[in-house]
């Protein structure tokens, strides 16, 4: 008889996979809360002009969003080729702005009023007209802070 034994068959054992679901189901959660959907679609093409001087709006929680430009194909039917504004997902008059911003000032906590931007997303080939009407409706509900969005213009230099 010997004295040792021949490791025969002994191989790694498996990595287990139990907690594999759990990790799964963490991650989804993660990503669902996480995720910030869009919240408004647009119904009015806007290809926003180049700008050399930006800043970037810090609380997008304190941002309206104002869109101004040409219906696009899907509602030009309805609304015709003129420029036309869009207030949240809703084609809107001049004259709707107040009761939207009053809408947004009931999600934002009433010491944060003051922060409030109303940001104006005009396509670059909207005559002025319509955004100096938007403008005054502004001035007129005291929303004086307003933003222009526009896109980064790029390096000529390359």
């Amino acid at each position: 008889m010997s004295k040792f034994a021949k490791k025969r068959g002994k191989a790694t054992p498996a990595i287990s996979t139990a907690s594999l679901p759990d990790i799964i189901f963490m991650l989804l959660f993660f990503f669902m809360v996480v995720t910030v959907l869009r919240d408004a679609e647009l119904k009015v093409s806007v290809v926003t002009p180049f700008a050399t001087e930006l800043s970037k709006l810090e609380e997008k929680s304190l941002v309206n969003y104002i869109y101004i430009g040409k219906p696009t194909e899907r509602y030009r039917e309805i609304y015709g080729t003129k420029p036309r504004i869009q207030l949240g997902d809703k084609f809107a008059d001049v004259h709707d702005i107040p009761l939207f911003l009053e809408l947004h000032k009931q999600k934002v906590p009433e010491s944060r009023h003051g922060l409030i931007t109303s940001s104006l997303r005009v396509d670059g080939l909207t005559t002025m007209g319509i955004v100096q009407d938007v403008k005054t409706q502004l001035r007129k509900s005291g929303q004086l802070r307003v933003n222009y969005s526009a896109k980064k213009r790029p390096d000529s230099k390359k």
